[in-house]
C-alpha cells in the first residue's frame, strides 16, 4: 500500500529531451515522460485507451504521442487527436494525464487526486541547483519494497556493520544512541560521534585536517514523499560543531535521498551527496558521488537478501529491538496516512 496524494520523485531532468520517452512506473502504474518542444514536463499513463498497448512503445510525433499498434495519436494532455479511418476520433480514448512539475533538477509527479496536487507540497531539494553546493545526480533500482529501504535510512547503526569499510568506519555509530523527534512532516533523527580518531573511509584521501574528529548526521524523513534529507559532516574535535559553530577547515554535506515505490516489490532511488567546499574539485565532487554509491550498492545487496526472506517468511513478526524506535515511527505514521487516505 502506498499514499497517493504526494509529490514523488520520477525522474532527473537529464532523463528527458525534448524527442525521447521515458518509461518508468510508479505505485505501481506504468506512467511515460515526455519534455515537450517549449520544455515542459509531460506525464501519461503509459497506455492506450484502445487496447492498452504500452505508448512507450509508440513514436514521438512533435509533441505528440502514436501508438504504434492500430496509430491512435495522443496530445500532450493525453487528449486523443487523431484516429485512422475516421472524422474525429471516439468517445472516452483520452490517456490520464498526471500533474508533473520540474524543479531542483528532478520530476516530480502527483499520482493522487489531480485537484490536490499542491506545487507548495514538492520537497525542498534546492542543494540540487544551488551554486553553493556541488553534487552528482544519482539513481538505483532496488528489488525491495519501499518501506525496508526507509528502515534502512532510518536506523544508522547499521553503518558500523554493513558499511564498515565504506561509509562506516566505526562502531561508535552503532553504539550511539541518537535523538528521535517526531515532526510534522515525519522523523528527524540527530547523531554526533565526538572525537572520532579517524575520517570515514569514502572521506579518505580528501582530508581537509588532521587529528581527532567530530562527526554528525542530522536527518529528516518526510514521510509523504519519502524525502530523506540530512546534514553530515567531519570537523575538528572541540572546534564547536555541536554548538553550531563551524571550523573553516571542516567538511560539510547534504544528501537528498527520494525513495519512490515502484510497486510492492520494487522501489526507484534518486539520491545526491552534495559539498559546499572546494566546489570546483571536480575530482572530490565525483570521488564522492562513487564512493557513497559503493555503500548504497551494499545497502542494495543487504535489503534485497532482506527482502527474499521476508517473502519467505510470510506473516512471521521480526523482533523489536531498542535502535527500532525510528523505524517504528516512520512506519506507523505513512500507514496512518494510508488509512486516512483510504477513509475518505
Amino acid at each position: 500500500m502506498f499514499i497517493q496524494n504526494a509529490w514523488y520523485a520520477g525522474a532527473w531532468d537529464y532523463e528527458l529531451t525534448a524527442d525521447n520517452m521515458m518509461a518508468r512506473k510508479i505505485l505501481g502504474k506504468g506512467l511515460v515522460f515526455l519534455r515537450t518542444s517549449d520544455n515542459k514536463i509531460t506525464v501519461l499513463r503509459d497506455r492506450c485507451s484502445h487496447r492498452f498497448a504500452p505508448l512507450s512503445k509508440g513514436r514521438r510525433e512533435g509533441d505528440c504521442v502514436r501508438c504504434m499498434y492500430h496509430g491512435l495519436v495522443f496530445d500532450a494532455d493525453g487528449k486523443c487527436v487523431w484516429e485512422p479511418s475516421r472524422k474525429g476520433v471516439s468517445p472516452n480514448t483520452d490517456v490520464q494525464m498526471f500533474p508533473a512539475v520540474e524543479r531542483h533538477r528532478l520530476v516530480w509527479v502527483w499520482m493522487g487526486d489531480a485537484e490536490k496536487a499542491d506545487p507548495a507540497l514538492i520537497p525542498d531539494c534546492h542543494h540540487h541547483s544551488s551554486p553553493e553546493w556541488a553534487s552528482v545526480p544519482k539513481y538505483a533500482h532496488f528489488k525491495a519494497n519501499y518501506k525496508l529501504v526507509l528502515d534502512n535510512l532510518l536506523d544508522f547503526s547499521h553503518l558500523s556493520y554493513v558499511h564498515e569499510n565504506t561509509l562506516g568506519g566505526s562502531t561508535t555509530i552503532a553504539d550511539t544512541r541518537p535523538k528521535v523527534e517526531q515532526t510534522d512532516s515525519g522523523v528527524k533523527l540527530t547523531r554526533w560521534y565526538l572525537n572520532e580518531q579517524e575520517f570515514a573511509p569514502y572521506l579518505r584521501g580528501f582530508e581537509r585536517f588532521t587529528g581527532p574528529i567530530d562527526r554528525w548526521n542530522i536527518y529528516h524523513l518526510s514521510t509523504l514523499s519519502n524525502h530523506f534529507s540530512m546534514a553530515a559532516g567531519s570537523a575538528p574535535a572541540n572546534t564547536g560543531a555541536p554548538e553550531g559553530k563551524i571550523a573553516p577547515d571542516a567538511m560539510v554535506f547534504h544528501s537528498h535521498q527520494l525513495i519512490t515505490p515502484e510497486d510492492e516489490h520494487n522501489t526507484h532511488y534518486f539520491w545526491t551527496y552534495g559539498h559546499n567546499f572546494l566546489l570546483d574539485n571536480t575530482e572530490l565532487t565525483n570521488g564522492l558521488a562513487e564512493r557513497v554509491s559503493a555503500g548504497f550498492l551494499e545497502d542494495r545487496e543487504m535489503i534485497e537478501a532482506q527482502q527474499r526472506i521476508v517473502d519467505e517468511s510470510g506473516d512471521d513478526p521480526m523482533a523489536f529491538i531498542l535502535v527500532d524506535n525510528a523505524l517504528t515511527l516512520g512506519r506507523r505514521l505513512i500507514d496512518e496516512k494510508i488509512a486516512e487516505e483510504a477513509d475518505v
